[in-house]
């Protein structure tokens, strides 16, 4: 984040609603040190919140960028995602429903993929899941699901399913980053996505109604399961007892 740049940014953003740091500050709480500590690019001596906050009262919003060894960073994330989308479509399948990545479509000039598409044949009901490795914006990240949920039906009919009712599911790394995101976000994403793990877990078990929720999904429990497969199958004292 280049510190100087964006206090630079806040303080043009400010001067054309011809507000006074002062002004600023009572808005979001804060004081006019504050906003005089953001402007002259000490953003490091306030926390992330108070400045998308200062961000979002202009107008703007917050986007950080990690980089790290040119495109290493780029490909540790799409390996990420992967194994995420690997999971989701384990849990579905072991709960019953016919599951696909990558679901491509174009419809109506509307182009896209959905990360996965499932279906429940006994209830009739479309899931349209979207994985994220990390926290997204939430605003385009919100819009890009309702567009997808929308055109779901059609995109359904050409696999052959007929829904009757369409879901909505964000999956996101069971990790101290993601949930803290996600309670920074609480306000949007209460409206948007309501239900949370425990009860989406009972509703891909049994669905009924439309859910629309937040899964935070972890590999650990996979990760035990598997080890201890291994460890019986290769004779561990811990897989079998010794002696007669």
């Amino acid at each position: 984040m280049d510190a100087v740049r964006l206090g630079l940014a806040i303080r043009a953003l400010r001067r054309r609603r011809s507000w006074t740091q002062a002004q600023l500050g009572r808005r979001i709480g804060c004081s006019d040190q504050t906003i005089s500590r953001l402007e002259r690019g000490q953003a490091g001596r306030v926390t992330l919140r108070q400045l998308e906050r200062v961000l979002e009262s202009l107008g703007a919003r917050l986007l950080l960028r990690a980089l790290w060894q040119g495109e290493e960073l780029d490909r540790l994330l799409d390996a990420g995602h992967a194994r995420m989308v690997d999971l989701v479509l384990e849990l579905l399948g072991r709960l019953g429903w016919e599951a696909f990545p990558e679901v491509t479509f174009a419809i109506d000039g509307e182009r896209g993929s959905v990360d996965v598409l499932g279906f429940h044949r006994a209830t009739g009901t479309l899931l349209v899941v979207e994985v994220k490795s990390v926290v997204p914006d939430a605003q385009a990240m919100l819009a890009g699901l309702d567009r997808k949920a929308r055109l779901g039906p059609r995109i359904a009919v050409e696999r052959g399913w007929r829904p009757l009712v369409v879901a909505r599911l964000l999956v996101l790394p069971d990790d101290r980053t993601a949930r803290r995101r996600i309670e920074a976000l609480t306000t949007t994403l209460d409206r948007a996505l309501p239900a949370r793990t425990l009860a989406v877990r009972g509703w891909l078990r049994a669905p009924e109604g439309r859910l629309a929720g937040i899964l935070f999904l972890s590999d650990r429990q996979q990760a035990r399961a598997r080890h201890r497969i291994a460890t019986v199958r290769t004779g561990s004292p811990h897989g079998q007892r010794d002696g007669p």
